[in-house]
């Protein structure tokens, strides 16, 4: 027996493929350095966010970019795993990055405050 669930082991084979599909396959030059941070199943794995880190460019205009290529990175997904439905996929920006900054700045201020 696994010691996690299929959805775990699934999701983490997803965010595997996804970061090499999206490297290899999807040619457009306004994508900047990108990051597949995480991908979340749904219970019924049918579902699956895919959180991307931007780097370089914009934001949204990457969102935009990449959703209107899920159906290509889909596609190419099910060239590569063998399950019996290929979930479907929606990229979000991965927040984390911005949160953990942001919370590294206050303990800076915090210890430069405490140095005085």
């Amino acid at each position: 027996m696994h010691p996690y669930k299929r959805s775990q082991r699934l999701s983490i084979l997803l965010r595997e493929e996804i970061a090499d599909i999206i490297m290899r396959r999807v040619k457009d030059p306004r994508l900047g350095f990108i990051t597949v941070t995480d991908v979340e199943m749904s219970e019924d794995l049918k579902t699956a966010k895919a959180y991307i880190s931007v780097y370089e460019g914009d934001k949204d205009l990457t969102i935009e970019i990449l959703n209107s290529a899920k159906g290509i990175i889909r596609n190419e997904v099910s060239k590569r795993i063998r399950v019996k439905f290929i979930p479907s996929i929606e990229f979000r920006i991965d927040r984390s990055v911005e949160h953990g900054d942001r919370i590294d700045k206050l303990l800076r201020e915090i210890k430069k405050k405490e140095e005085l």
